[in-house]
């Protein structure tokens, strides 16, 4: 957790009153009418911090041209390893619900929605109740599944469908809930855009990098003294964020989460162009150091289990691709399988999923293989190094 106090900072002090955020940071900055936010938001390069990164800007600029939009901020944190979204939303309410009313204004949006697990659906509404919002924001409670928080998923449950993910043709901010353009964002990508609104696009740039300027929230776990969400910069070296939280003895670490990818311990910047030669991303803004004494491919078949187990089962990737994925991951774990028919089985599934879960799935699978050469070769032969290394200590 940030240790600064300051008003320009999503993190820190708890300002869960409507009084208390007032105080601190003044009432909304209206920009007097619908386009005008479009332009300081461009100016300020900012990108979603839900995973996919896309600018906040185009998605309003769409939007603006169409017929009674609607606006969506996204809480729905399906990902076990991030508590990003949950910390922002208990913690500091009233910066997301700022940002979703300006992102309203700027597209003439006449209805909003919060979307977030029933876990956080009270402390929401008594943050509604202190306010007296221009546009009216209704809450729809998202299920507590890994592909909920999905952009149709999330769209699926507004409109009371099964909350499934679907391969859509048509980009939300011009047809979306019900038809009307919607223009959907994170809860933090949202409070960055209060943020934005309040100090402006050359602030948001002191931090970051050139290309991905601002701040982002990170969810530190695994193998650190202090796990937590940290508010950092874009790019920062990926060492200096777990030295923030303590770093214990690490193997590698999985930043972006469970369809994240494996990144060698080190000063990795955290940024899209940093961990491009990786093949990650910061995503969600997840970091897991995986303990030096945990194997890596019991993790990963565990993950694996787990994705498997979390379609939403609409296609064959999901209902036989990623089971049989997880099956051999948790063969190969417990040496009675061979790396090449992982290999052949994600491959079966990219690009031929209803969503991108089975694509993400594979990701994950790909960068363990990779990352973990030496381990899976040992688990071919029969013995996994790490766990005779812990067994000799203990004996």
């Amino acid at each position: 957790m940030t240790a600064s106090t300051h008003a320009d900072t999503l993190l820190g002090d708890q300002v869960t009153s409507h009084a208390t955020h007032l105080a601190r940071s003044g009432p909304i900055p209206w920009r007097g009418g619908p386009g005008r936010l479009v332009t300081d938001l461009e100016t300020a390069g900012l990108t979603g911090r839900g995973g996919a990164g896309f600018p906040a800007w185009r998605k309003a600029a769409t939007a603006l041209n169409g017929k009674s939009p609607v606006v969506v901020a996204n809480g729905a944190e399906g990902e076990p390893l991030s508590r990003k979204d949950a910390t922002l939303l208990r913690g500091n309410p009233h910066v997301v619900l700022d940002g979703l009313q300006l992102v309203a204004e700027a597209v003439a949006a006449t209805q909003a929605y919060l979307y977030l697990p029933a876990a956080l659906a009270g402390g929401a509404a008594t943050a509604l109740a202190e306010r007296r919002d221009r546009v009216p924001v209704k809450i729809v409670h998202a299920p507590e599944k890994f592909v909920a928080g999905e952009e149709s998923a999330a769209i699926a449950a507004i409109e009371g469908r099964p909350v499934l993910p679907r391969f859509r043709t048509t980009p939300a901010p011009v047809s979306g809930v019900d038809g009307r353009p919607t223009v959907l964002h994170n809860v933090e990508t949202l409070a960055h855009v209060a943020m934005i609104a309040r100090h402006g696009p050359a602030w948001f740039r002191r931090t970051g990098t050139a290309d991905e300027p601002g701040t982002f929230l990170a969810t530190v776990s695994g193998s650190v003294a202090a796990p937590g969400v940290y508010e950092v910069p874009v790019g920062i070296p990926l060492d200096e964020l777990l030295a923030m939280a303590g770093p214990g003895p690490t193997h590698a670490v999985l930043v972006g989460g469970y369809h994240g990818a494996w990144v060698p311990y080190g000063a990795t910047p955290m940024s899209r162009a940093g961990l491009a030669p990786h093949g990650g991303s910061p995503g969600a803004g997840i970091v897991h150091a995986l303990p030096a004494n945990r194997c890596p491919l019991r993790f990963a078949a565990e993950t694996t289990r787990y994705l498997a187990e979390e379609t939403a089962g609409q296609c064959g990737p999901c209902l036989n691709g990623l089971p049989a994925i997880a099956a051999t991951m948790a063969a190969l774990a417990a040496g009675r399988a061979e790396h090449r028919r992982l290999e052949w089985l994600t491959g079966l599934v990219v690009g031929r999923g209803a969503c991108h879960h089975p694509d993400g799935t594979a990701r994950f699978v790909r960068s363990t293989l990779t990352t973990f050469a030496t381990e899976v070769a040992a688990h071919q032969q029969g013995h996994c190094p790490i766990e005779e290394n812990r067994r000799n200590a203990a004996s």
